[in-house]
């Protein structure tokens, strides 16, 4: 795996956090754990998704110009075009390991069956899947093909978009732009049934003595050493809220009361309202 220290999961598609980043990493690059991915090319209000070894050069190159360093710690395939063979792609990336500017390889949503044949090619290092209390269906085929293969879950969306903190505004109340707005499980009666389920994590948080959100980043800390949590935020507050969360060690009775209230098909509504959650 990458060594340890402070962690960075970047994106090129969002090449502005890469140079943000860069800058602010320029005299401490010895102190942090770089990652980026490459896969999704945002092209005006839409996207398409680019796998070959071509483009995944170019990209390479262009990430490690954006973050001036010549080497990116974990390089990860952001999504999978099915019309390019994993193979290929893979196999594009671990040359650049021999070529030494990156050091391990990861893939992000992404089946058990396209994981293996990753593995076959080269060593990877981090799977990145959704996984928190609300969405656990990695746990059939995904997340014990990764133990077997062992390759870390770098888990995002472990708070399920704000629906785990219990304060996520009703779909009607959220800006045109927030795409949590037309999400299946925050609508109609789904959004109550689900609202519900995140009544019952906050009231085991409160009894904790700890916020709803730090409770849910605990829960999936408990899952094994080999599953990290990656929570996005924008505010210093909710970054130091979450960081806390790593001190927690939840008791198992107290997993046992998380289960209770949110068994792992509770959950009702799909993630997104297309079929972009597919796992290819």
């Amino acid at each position: 795996m990458a060594p340890a220290g402070p962690r960075f999961d970047l994106e090129r598609a969002r090449g502005a956090n890469e140079e943000l980043v860069g800058r602010a990493i320029k005299d401490r690059r010895g102190e942090v754990v770089l990652a980026t991915k490459f896969g999704v090319r945002r092209e005006g209000d839409g996207r398409s998704i680019e796998n070959s070894p071509a483009y995944i050069k170019a990209a390479c190159d262009a990430s490690l110009k954006r973050l001036g360093v010549d080497r990116i710690d974990l390089y990860y395939m952001h999504r999978r075009n099915p019309a390019v063979p994993v193979e290929e792609s893979v196999g594009a990336m671990a040359e650049l390991v021999e070529q030494g500017k990156v050091g391990h390889l990861g893939l992000s949503v992404v089946s058990a069956r396209t994981l293996r044949e990753a593995c076959a090619v080269h060593p990877i290092a981090a799977l990145q899947s959704e996984y928190s209390l609300f969405t656990r269906g990695i746990e059939h085929e995904i997340l014990p093909a990764a133990r077997e293969l062992g390759v870390a879950l770098v888990a995002y969306s472990p708070i399920s978009r704000g629906f785990l903190t219990g304060t996520l505004p009703p779909a009607d109340e959220l800006p045109d732009d927030d795409f949590r707005k037309h999400m299946p499980r925050n609508v109609g009666e789904n959004a109550r049934h689900n609202r519900a389920l995140a009544a019952e994590v906050k009231r085991i948080a409160e009894a904790a003595g700890v916020t709803a959100a730090q409770l849910a980043l605990a829960w999936v800390l408990a899952q094994g050493e080999d599953v990290v949590p990656i929570p996005g935020t924008k505010r210093l507050r909710y970054l130091e809220e979450n960081a806390a969360a790593a001190d927690i060690t939840l008791t198992p009775e107290q997993l046992g009361a998380l289960d209770a209230a949110v068994p792992a098909d509770a959950v009702r509504g799909t993630r997104y309202p297309s079929m972009s959650e597919v796992e290819l």
